[in-house]
């Protein structure tokens, strides 16, 4: 409703796997499978294909029934040229959203993010200010007021922005957004 891309994806799967193949035709393929109650990578797995679907939905709900204690998941377009890019947020409780650009977290092991820079080398002027733009239409429409980061994914080969999440808090890599702003985000 905030008029925000999304990744094409389904809602919880079904235990069908008839039903599972239908879902995934319907979104196409390569797909990623992604646990509901998850983070972190966990019960995560891309499914390049029709013909390891079944496995690949067996493995990633074994994972996170053992890591989450419930083996929910979902079925994601896999955008398999990404960048992961956020936009820093601080919002006030006067309604007002203001964003401090982006990081660019694509350099990432085992979807754990270990390399953040600001700004995102690959964006131009008109694609930083998009971004942007959707990070605070997301926040205004849910009356944000706080710091936080709102995440993308940015298909390289179309040059789209996906929404993926909102980390409501201030996250460990806030401080390469206080070099590059000279904005203390905590104080």
């Amino acid at each position: 409703s905030a008029v925000v891309p999304v990744v094409p994806a389904t809602d919880v799967l079904p235990n069908d796997m008839q039903d599972i193949s239908v879902l995934a035709k319907e979104i196409g393929f390569p797909l990623m499978l992604k646990a509901s109650w998850g983070g972190g990578g966990r019960g995560m797995r891309p499914v390049m294909t029709e013909d390891e679907l079944a496995s690949k939905i067996m493995e990633g709900r074994r994972e996170a029934k053992s890591a989450f204690g419930n083996d929910e998941g979902y079925l994601e377009k896999l955008i398999s040229r990404a960048r992961h890019v956020e936009v820093q947020i601080l919002g006030d409780k006067l309604g007002n959203i203001f964003h401090l650009w982006e990081r660019d977290c694509s350099v990432q092991r085992r979807n754990q993010k270990v390399v953040e820079r600001a700004p995102a080398p690959y964006l131009n002027d008109a694609q930083r200010e998009e971004l942007c733009a959707y990070a605070k239409a997301i926040c205004v429409k849910v009356g944000y007021h706080c710091a936080g980061t709102v995440e993308f994914l940015m298909d390289m080969d179309t040059e789209k922005f996906f929404f993926i999440e909102v980390n409501p808090r201030i996250q460990v890599e806030h401080t390469v957004t206080e070099e590059v702003t000279g904005i203390d985000i905590v104080r």
